[in-house]
């Protein structure tokens, strides 16, 4: 077999020195600037932020008067593949935090093989009580996408390969925990007695509300309500059936965000004031979306949304009148993020 050389063409070298010369030319220095920053916030989002785990401590006056308080981890977005050591080590240890009560707002899988990771990632956490519903990244795998279709609410879905959800539903319900999607679920954690109900994802219209629909039970001293992502004709349903929390994921808290502006996009129907954190959703229910832990691994970057699971502190609410909501206001809950 010959040998293949390798030999720069004289064009080429008419090429480089032109460039050479065009680099004392401001214009050009500032578009390598511009390349070079643009370069850098990528590997920033990408590598660095993407895996800056975040703790969000919040305090939520949502409880019954008299109720002793109620420490609940919300989990959502992990997107998990096989590979990611890093984070399933991190959500591990979220266990040290002593949580009473643990939901899982879904999207937990990005790969096929990943339910492995999913379980080794919540070890602990599976022994404690807790309640799930499902993304459509637990039903469907990732799939490339145009990020420009984000900006489209109406844009049509493609969906990737089918996910083993039901192993993964039978990995939760084995070590204990409820599947609260189309049910209503009644259960105690420590002296708090909780009504909860779910319903399955619907940003993909897999949403079957009147499987629960009715008053959630006044005597509950905490009524809660699961959905994967937060669309507002569901929020709207949990609100006037007199649920007192509504938790959520999906959003990934914007995932792109700019300094002093906030999330770009939403990817649902509710506006960019509530896509993380906790929020009032009609005269009486709280909302909490969780801006998630992982991303698809087709847009694997963070920027100023850093990745988060939350422990959320519920006290009794205050024996006051209720305050309606004011379009895009968000509640002034105490909030502490490390």
């Amino acid at each position: 077999m010959g040998r293949v050389g390798l030999r720069t063409p004289p064009h080429a070298w008419r090429i480089l020195g032109d460039v050479l010369k065009s680099s004392r030319n401001p214009l050009f220095t500032a578009a390598l600037a511009t390349i070079g920053t643009g370069a850098a916030a990528l590997a920033y989002a990408s590598v660095i932020e993407r895996n800056a785990f975040t703790l969000r401590e919040q305090t939520l006056p949502v409880l019954a008067p008299g109720t002793a308080t109620l420490r609940i981890l919300h989990i959502s977005d992990l997107h998990m593949t096989p590979n990611q050591r890093l984070k399933q080590h991190w959500v591990r240890e979220l266990d040290g935090l002593e949580p009473d009560l643990v939901i899982n707002t879904g999207d937990n899988l990005a790969h096929p093989r990943a339910v492995p990771a999913v379980a080794q990632a919540l070890g602990p956490l599976l022994a404690r009580p807790g309640l799930f519903v499902f993304g459509s990244n637990d039903y469907f795998g990732p799939q490339p996408k145009n990020p420009l279709k984000y900006f489209d609410r109406d844009h049509e879905r493609v969906y990737g390969p089918p996910l083993p959800w039901q192993d993964l539903r039978a990995v939760f319900t084995e070590h204990g925990w409820l599947d609260a999607t189309h049910t209503r679920r009644a259960l105690r954690v420590g002296d708090v007695r909780i009504a909860a109900a779910g319903v399955d994802d619907p940003h993909i219209d897999r949403d079957r509300y009147g499987t629960i629909a009715g008053e959630a039970d006044p005597d509950a001293d905490l009524r809660l309500a699961l959905t994967h992502s937060p669309e507002p004709r569901v929020l709207d349903r949990f609100a006037e059936d007199g649920y007192d929390l509504a938790l959520a994921g999906h959003t990934h808290g914007g995932q792109l965000c700019l300094p002093g502006f906030g999330a770009l996009v939403t990817n649902c129907g509710i506006d960019r004031s509530r896509v993380k954190g906790p929020s009032r959703w009609g005269a009486h229910m709280h909302l909490h979306v969780s801006a998630g832990l992982g991303t698809s691994p087709y847009a694997p970057a963070r920027f100023f949304c850093p990745p988060e699971a939350s422990l959320l502190t519920l006290v009794p609410a205050p024996q006051t009148a209720s305050v309606p909501r004011t379009e895009g206001a968000v509640s002034p809950f105490a909030t502490r993020v490390r």
